[in-house]
């Protein structure tokens, strides 16, 4: 038994796996740098696209800047990349396009390929939450990296990454049809039907890690219901689930699976 005066400094400390790993040290940059395909001039660019707003200092801190930035260079990136690569496509069918591959999820999955978990720079909350698997964050993160790959080489260079990650007809694309929303929209307009809508049932568990529940309603139709850890995932497997019910249309193959 240890005596209550013994120095604290000698007594045994019990760590746990999960305290190990939540110390980590975290990788150099340029191993993720590698998997991006850009060396960057100013590595402190990459570090705030990495810095998540529970361990930034001061509101500029944070990669939520670089988020908006980056969202809006992922989408003229492919938007010019499929224009040219389907000449004949329509603008309803270079929309799809376009929304299967800058969809959140993508983002998420693109982010999951560059292993992006490890650099990240998160308070220990978020660490001890799952927070370098939260898909939101993956998503945000991917999006604030292309944010800083533009303000540190231009536009030329921002659009080779985008394109050699985010390719048209592969896995990471999420380009397996319509996905659920899209197929139900037009499904209700094709029937002079108003645009479905979609509403907040539930939202449970931790700012950190939500859950949410939301229904879908279409006139005419008893609601659907989808849950997932983001709204955008909700809402999907609600259309989803209302199609399946209902046997409308031709549904995507399979949802993008969530991360914990």
């Amino acid at each position: 038994m240890i005596g209550p005066d013994l120095d604290e400094a000698a007594q045994p400390r019990i760590v746990t796996a999960r305290a190990r790993r939540a110390h980590k040290p975290r990788p150099p940059l340029a191993v993720l740098e590698e998997r991006i395909g850009h060396r960057f001039a100013d590595q402190t660019l990459l570090t705030r696209a990495l810095t998540h707003t529970s361990k930034a200092s001061g509101r500029g801190g944070s990669y939520q800047r670089l988020e908006f930035l980056g969202d809006r260079v992922l989408g003229l990136a492919v938007a010019d990349r499929l224009y040219g690569a389907f000449p004949e496509a329509d603008e309803g069918d270079l929309s799809r396009r376009l929304a299967a591959l800058v969809r959140r999820e993508t983002c998420a999955v693109v982010a999951a390929a560059w292993d992006v978990g490890p650099h990240l720079i998160l308070g220990q909350g978020e660490v001890m939450g799952g927070g370098r698997r939260n898909q939101t964050i993956l998503a945000d993160v991917c999006e604030a990296i292309l944010g800083a790959i533009y303000l540190d080489a231009g536009f030329d260079i921002a659009r080779a990454v985008v394109e050699a990650h985010f390719r048209p007809g592969e896995p990471t694309a999420a380009a397996r049809g319509r996905d659920a929303k899209s197929a139900l929209q037009e499904w209700a307009m094709g029937r002079g039907l108003p645009i479905p809508t979609y509403a907040v049932v539930e939202r449970t568990g931790p700012d950190h890690a939500p859950r949410f529940r939301i229904a879908v309603e279409v006139d005419g139709l008893a609601p659907g219901l989808g849950e997932g850890t983001s709204k955008r995932i909700a809402e999907q497997a609600a259309a989803q689930a209302l199609m399946e019910r209902e046997g409308i249309g031709a549904l995507p193959a399979a949802e993008p699976t969530e991360t914990a």
